[in-house]
């Protein structure tokens, strides 16, 4: 089987993920109650977001390593930020449990593979 050619942030496997899952709290997020709404429904709607913008901010440093990894850098502390945002819901019991592992466990695996990416940057930086 050919390896397809990454040509965008879009095609990175972790960059799909972290868009689901932003668009997963989203939906979960809106059943929250409304006192929540400037803050943590605010704050887990805003660290999923950031996690995806964050990647395409790194993607287009990619010529710089030092750039891209600080950026892959920023985008783990986002991922794990939601993850503590996850908990928050659960025990206000704003999120059930089952959705909320599974959420958690996406985090994980995004968070795994941007761990990845900043301990080896040279297969995504662009060859001079």
């Amino acid at each position: 089987m050919k390896k397809e050619l990454i040509k965008s942030h879009k095609d990175l496997r972790v960059y799909q993920m972290a868009f689901d899952a932003a668009i997963k709290i989203f939906e979960l997020s809106k059943k929250f109650p409304v006192e929540e709404r400037y803050s943590l429904t605010d704050q887990i709607r805003r660290s999923s977001r950031s996690v995806c913008a964050n990647l395409a901010a790194a993607w287009r440093k990619c010529r710089y390593e030092a750039a891209f990894v600080a950026k892959l850098n920023d985008c783990e502390a986002e991922a794990a930020e939601t993850q503590i945002w996850i908990e928050f819901a659960v025990k206000c019991n704003y999120l059930d449990v089952a959705s909320a592992r599974e959420l958690y466990g996406t985090y994980n695996q995004i968070l795994s593979g941007l761990v990845s990416m900043i301990a080896n940057p040279s297969p995504w930086l662009v060859k001079r």
